[in-house]
């Protein structure tokens, strides 16, 4: 049994670099290939042994429930038409796991929507899962992070990846020395430097293990870069104690809400499948 039992997914955005897509529709209900964006992210969680997930979700974001519900009308229809391995599919979604719904009533920034399930999490350790980050790994990428807190108990872990420094300015940046293959003692994190001033080129990107602790330090946050309250600033100051490491996970990631990485993930997954990546590679070849 995993020692991380629950999982919080915020899907609260407004997903402004999408519009005007998302004017109408969550991001996180962008499809690639034929799966909304957070199925896959349901299913890494899954995947690594946590069946309890709380999605963090705002103003017209219903979509999501939905979609993880039943939906009568559409199961009669597959179950009456003969679409057994629709109907089977179906069944599977809406009893992957255990999903429960917190509104965040105001945008007020990441660190405040994981606060929305502190009643939720308890004194437990929780791993976060952003709702547009897509990781495409063999060993999902929470499981990585899990094997990672087993070996460091009582520490927040954040999933690093390595970027160009031009690049580095997007993300939150970690100071660190290495303590073990892929694996860093962290002693001070930046959210969103400028290149030439970022510690390092190792990126947070959506993954975490966090201790509940972490809610601590959230309510005595002040709003940081964009005049919100900052994840990166909280972890930056149980850094400081000792007590957060970085994993570099292995795997690709896709961030959904960048378009240009919303089209390589449908090119690159639907490449991936028997059923597509021959006609598409084809099709490819010959334009």
């Amino acid at each position: 049994m995993t020692t991380v039992r629950k999982a919080v997914i915020p899907a609260a955005g407004l997903g402004i670099r999408f519009l005007p897509a998302t004017k109408s529709q969550p991001k996180e209900m962008l499809t690639l290939v034929d799966k909304p964006a957070i199925q896959y992210v349901v299913e890494e969680t899954v995947a690594s042994g946590i069946k309890d997930i709380i999605i963090i979700t705002g103003r017209g974001k219903r979509a999501i429930e939905d979609h993880f519900d039943h939906s009568v009308e559409l199961d009669l229809y597959l179950e009456r038409t003969g679409k057994k391995e629709l109907l089977d599919e179906m069944e599977r979604i809406s009893h992957m796991a255990d999903i429960h719904y917190i509104r965040q009533r105001h945008q007020h920034g990441l660190a405040d929507a994981i606060a929305c399930a502190k009643d939720h999490i308890g004194d437990e350790p929780f791993a976060v899962l952003l709702g547009d980050d897509i990781v495409v790994s063999k060993v999902p990428c929470i499981k990585q992070l899990i094997k990672t807190y087993n070996a460091h108990k009582g520490t927040s872990i954040v999933a690093l990846e390595r970027h160009d420094r031009s690049d580095i300015g997007r993300y939150g940046v970690i100071k660190g020395r290495k303590v073990a293959d892929r694996t860093y003692k962290v002693q001070h994190m930046v959210e969103k430097p400028r290149p030439a001033k970022a510690p390092s080129n190792l990126a947070v990107v959506g993954r975490y293990i966090l201790t509940p602790e972490v809610f601590d330090h959230i309510e005595r946050l002040s709003p940081g870069v964009g005049g919100e309250l900052q994840l990166t600033d909280a972890l930056s100051r149980m850094a400081k104690k000792g007590k957060v490491y970085g994993y570099e996970y292995e795997g690709r990631r896709y961030d959904i809400g960048d378009k240009l990485d919303f089209i390589k993930a449908n090119i690159e997954l639907a490449l991936d499948r028997e059923d597509l990546g021959g006609r598409l590679r084809g099709y490819l070849e010959r334009y």
